[in-house]
């Protein structure tokens, strides 16, 4: 048993109270909303926490991050596709690295629709519109597997769902 003075206790005793009375789930004000970090890289892996290629756990809510006014830019991190860094691009913002299950798309079973360097449909849709170029396949994968494309020979990789063999989709949230 531990002899703690009746001072140490109290304050203990008090700090496991205030610890308590936050909702497990809540993020205190003044700090950047957790699920939103979940959230976006949800988003970004197209897969939710615990499912092959999404986050392996949620964020660790003991985190006091600094709110964050514009969007979170996430990629991935590392070779392997196993770690999304999330970041908040305000000036002096934070990072923050993710674990994944891996990239969903690497399963063996499924064979490649789509292969590196092969010319892909891309396309958007969403209320009232639709909208389609060509693009280049930056990786392969199988339906149903998110692959990085590129729409124009200098343009930035984007993350696309294979709808099928030849098309990609980049889907609206």
């Amino acid at each position: 048993m531990l002899n703690l003075s009746p001072s140490i206790a109290i304050a203990s005793a008090f700090s496991v109270a205030v610890i308590a009375a936050v909702p497990a789930g809540a993020q205190p004000a003044g700090f950047h909303d957790l699920a939103a970090v979940d959230a976006a890289v949800a988003a970004f892996t197209g897969a939710g926490i615990g499912q092959p290629g999404g986050a392996v756990l949620p964020v660790d809510r003991r985190l006091r991050l600094a709110p964050c006014r514009s969007p979170l830019v996430a990629s991935w991190y590392g070779g392997r596709q196993d770690n999304v860094l999330v970041q908040c691009p305000d000036p002096g913002g934070w990072r923050l690295f993710v674990a994944t299950s891996g990239n969903a798309r690497q399963d063996a079973a499924a064979p490649p629709a789509v292969a590196r360097g092969e010319t892909v449909t891309v396309s958007v849709s969403g209320e009232g519109f639709a909208v389609s170029q060509p693009g280049e396949a930056l990786e392969s994968g199988p339906v149903g597997g998110w692959i990085r494309v590129r729409t124009s020979a200098k343009g930035v990789p984007i993350r696309a769902r294979i709808e099928r063999p030849g098309l990609v989709v980049v889907p609206l949230d």
